[in-house]
C-alpha cells in the first residue's frame, strides 16, 4: 500500500475510535443496556464505499480492538467485536451485490440489523441461554434509527468526497 493511503486509513481508524469512545458516554433516552448511536459506523460505511472491502473490513475490526484498550471493557470486547464482524461482512456483501438496489441507507440499516444480531448471538453464546435472543427485536427497532442516521451521514460524506474529486487511486 502506498503511505498516503496507510496514513489516511490510520487517520480514519482514529476518527472511529475517537467517535466510538466519545460514544460510549453518551446517555441514550432508553435503558437498553449496550444499545448505541453507532456513531463510529459512519466511519466504516464510509471507508467500505471509498476505500474497498478489505480496507473497511480491517478498519471495523481494528476500530473494536483499539477501543477494547481505550475503554478498558474487555467484556465489551467479545459483543462489539462479534458485531463488528457481522456487521461488516453485511454490509461489504450488501455494498458489492446490492449497490443498484439499496442507497448507503439501505446498506447501513443491514449492516445495523447484523450488528444487533451478532451481539445477541455473543451474548447468547456467553451466558449460555437463548432467552436473551428476546432481545434482538427491541434493539432492531432502535438500530432502525441509528442505522439511517449512520447510512445518511455516509450518503452526505461520500457525496462530499466526490464533490471534491476525492480518488483513493491519488494517494
Amino acid at each position: 500500500m502506498k503511505t498516503r493511503k496507510i496514513i489516511f486509513l490510520s487517520l480514519l481508524t482514529a476518527l472511529g475510535l475517537v467517535l466510538g469512545f466519545f460514544e460510549s458516554f453518551m446517555p441514550l433516552p432508553l435503558a437498553i443496556p449496550g444499545a448505541r448511536l453507532g456513531l463510529s459506523n459512519i466511519v466504516v460505511l464510509v471507508t467500505i464505499v471509498s476505500f474497498g472491502y478489505r480496507e473497511g473490513f480491517a478498519l471495523a475490526l481494528l476500530k473494536t480492538i483499539l477501543l477494547t484498550f481505550v475503554t478498558g471493557s474487555v467484556s465489551a470486547f467479545f459483543y462489539s467485536f462479534a458485531g463488528a464482524l457481522l456487521s461488516s461482512i453485511a454490509m461489504v456483501l450488501a455494498h458489492r451485490f446490492l449497490k443498484k438496489y439499496l442507497s448507503l441507507i439501505g446498506i447501513s440499516e443491514i449492516g445495523s440489523f447484523f450488528h444487533n444480531l451478532g451481539q445477541v448471538l455473543m451474548a447468547s453464546f456467553m451466558l449460555k441461554s437463548m432467552t436473551i435472543i428476546s432481545y434482538l427485536p427491541l434493539l432492531v427497532i432502535l438500530g432502525i434509527f441509528t442505522g439511517y442516521f449512520v447510512g445518511l451521514a455516509g450518503t452526505y460524506i461520500t457525496r462530499h468526497l466526490e464533490k471534491i474529486n476525492f480518488e483513493v487511486n491519488k494517494l
